[in-house]
């Protein structure tokens, strides 16, 4: 709830007499709110009064409504006998002032307890934090650590997305240099050659030999032949190499690839012949 303080030390008095039970008082003619400072009470709010403070008569009453405004006028609606004290019978002309008590002092300082601060570790539920008005700071792996069911993809990091649909993407492969391999003579490819481009220049016959347990699926290895002697792709032992119509470098200036599709299985590609 909210509590409301008067801001002077005002203080009145009974318009009538009350009994030990009753829950509504009438202090002196328009004091009402005066004595509340001049502030109108929603309800839930809260404000402390004593009646017959400093006496053996001293009884604390809450100025409080769960429904609305406690005050009509001068009359107060009230809770009796708080803070310790006991509900009991008032004469008119009773002094009614309000007061701090203990119980507003422990709800201040439980707020204060419970209050964030710039300084605090606090943990909060159910709040909305508008990006537009503050700044949250950290590192990707920071928030990853903080999340319980997954972690945020980077557009610079190197993260595997798993059951993700992609609606018209532009997809770059980022392949912006080959390195090349030249040859002269008839050459078997290494485990090295994954990824570029392997040139052979003669004027013989220079065949490219594709080993075996060397290439792993999705490797390609690109071929091109510079010379005018022929060039073929040849299948080292265990090895199969699909393609049409001919594993033979068509010309002078052909160009193809080998794609590993499975163990020892390859695809090739590109201008080439029977």
């Amino acid at each position: 709830m909210t509590r409301k303080f008067s801001s002077t030390s005002v203080e009145t008095a009974l318009a009538s007499g009350i009994s030990s039970s009753a829950t509504t008082v009438t202090v002196s003619a328009s004091t009402a709110i005066t004595l509340l400072g001049g502030v109108t009470l929603s309800a839930g709010d809260q404000f402390t009064l004593a009646i017959d403070p400093d006496t053996a008569s001293e009884e604390i009453v809450f100025v409080y409504s769960a429904s609305g405004n406690p005050v009509s006028g001068d009359t107060l609606t009230v809770v009796r006998g708080r803070s310790g004290t006991t509900g009991l019978a008032h004469s008119a002309g009773a002094v009614v002032k309000h007061v701090l008590t203990s119980n507003d002092l422990d709800y201040f300082t439980a707020g204060v307890d419970g209050a964030i601060t710039t300084t605090s570790t606090s943990t909060v539920s159910n709040k909305s934090i508008s990006l537009a008005t503050n700044t949250l700071t950290g590192t990707t792996a920071q928030f990853n650590t903080a999340l319980s069911d997954g972690d945020f993809a980077t557009l610079a990091g190197s993260e595997t997305l798993t059951n993700k649909t992609l609606t018209t993407p532009v997809i770059n492969f980022g392949v912006s240099s080959v390195a090349v391999n030249s040859q002269t003579t008839g050459y078997t490819l290494t485990a090295t050659d994954k990824s570029k481009i392997v040139l052979v220049t003669s004027s013989s016959t220079a065949n490219i030999t594709v080993p075996p347990s060397i290439f792993s699926q999705g490797d390609v290895i690109y071929v091109g032949r510079l010379g005018s002697g022929a060039t073929s792709l040849v299948a080292g032992s265990g090895v199969t190499i699909s393609a049409t119509p001919g594993l033979a470098l068509r010309a002078q200036n052909s160009v193809g690839a080998i794609i590993c599709t499975g163990s020892n299985t390859f695809l090739a590609t590109g201008d080439l012949s029977a």
